[in-house]
């Protein structure tokens, strides 16, 4: 190969590996490991997988990485799937990390793929859905793409996002889903999840109309990992503060590798 060749190649190469290296800083930029919010102690894992410590329970969301993961982590009382895709969704570590005590929340898609080797109960959560469990209410939000399309993502139908509610507060986890109109309308909302990485979910641009449409008090954007790097949260800060500065934007460490 020619030598000119092989070093614009090379000159190339290093140049991307630093945009990655600094845009994944930036995006990082005051990242907190963890956080105490008033009651709920908020743990991000990576990704979309979390531990919150609420009201006496702990909650697992989307749980994958492997038992390694949790190290240190109590043994969850409730389980949160939001969908099917390995990001959200490992059997291996579901089935080291539930207990028999442990209420298990899936979409029917995931639940059909939840053995019987995994231990504790498990409970089918249809879109729209209601129900109380372990002192929470627990309303079942559709997460899907839009337009809605079975060659889509994420159809309708398939997915679940969550709100979580007890002792007068209330918790969204989004999930997988476009800025939907059941995510606009959502209300009285404490803190919001909110996903955005295209083309899975959300642009930060759609997640900034959605975030100031149903306007929680608090948002963590999470999921923003893409094909090619991260969508730039400090920039979804700077969109939705501009436009009401009392909904605060915390970013916590999602990416820790």
């Amino acid at each position: 190969m020619d030598k000119k060749l092989l070093m614009s190649i090379f000159v190339v190469v290093l140049f991307i590996g630093a945009f990655l290296f600094i845009n994944k800083n930036n995006n990082q930029q005051n990242a907190m490991d963890n956080i105490q919010d008033n009651d709920i102690e908020i743990i991000p894992i990576e990704h979309t997988t979390m531990v919150l410590k609420w009201a006496g329970k702990i909650i697992y969301v989307d749980p994958v990485g492997g038992a390694k993961v949790f190290v240190g982590q109590e043994a969850p009382d409730i389980i949160l799937l939001t969908h099917d895709h390995s990001d959200h969704f490992d059997v291996k570590t579901l089935q080291a990390v539930a207990k028999d005590k442990t209420l298990i929340v899936a979409p029917m898609k995931v639940a059909d793929l939840v053995p019987n080797t995994v231990p504790g109960t498990l409970l089918v959560a249809k879109n729209g859905q209601k129900t109380n469990q372990q002192g929470f209410k627990i309303e079942v939000i559709p997460a899907y793409n839009l337009p809605d399309s079975e060659k889509d993502f994420h159809p309708k139908g398939e997915g679940n996002g969550y709100v979580l509610e007890t002792n007068g507060k209330r918790i969204y986890i989004s999930g997988d889903t476009a800025g939907t109109s059941e995510v606009h309308n959502l209300k009285n909302i404490d803190i919001a999840f909110v996903a955005m990485n295209l083309p899975y979910t959300m642009s930060i641009e759609k997640a900034t109309e959605a975030v100031l449409e149903f306007k929680p008090k608090k948002v963590y954007p999470y999921h923003y990992r893409t094909p090619t790097g991260f969508s730039d949260v400090v920039k979804f800060k700077k969109l939705v503060n501009e436009k009401n500065s009392a909904i605060e934007v915390v970013q916590l460490n999602w990416y820790p590798k």
